[in-house]
């Protein structure tokens, strides 16, 4: 199964929990700033290794992630 995620960067508040939880590697911290002063985090997966297993989603206190699968 394929998945990917979204996340809102405005809500985003750089706790980095889903970067431990994706076993993928897919999440990592970004350089930008969202409005509040946070520098979220970014999902990247040109090789398509997402398979939407939502721990990223479970871990993030804020739910500021979405996952959709194929």
């Amino acid at each position: 199964m394929k998945g990917y995620i979204t996340i809102d960067k405005e809500i985003c508040k750089e706790c980095h929990l889903c970067i431990q939880a994706c076993k993928q590697g897919l999440i990592s911290p970004s350089g930008e700033y969202n409005s509040r002063g946070y520098r979220p985090v970014c999902f990247q997966d040109e090789a398509g290794k997402c398979t939407g297993c939502a721990l990223c989603a479970t871990t993030c206190p804020d739910i500021a992630i979405e996952v959709y699968r194929d």
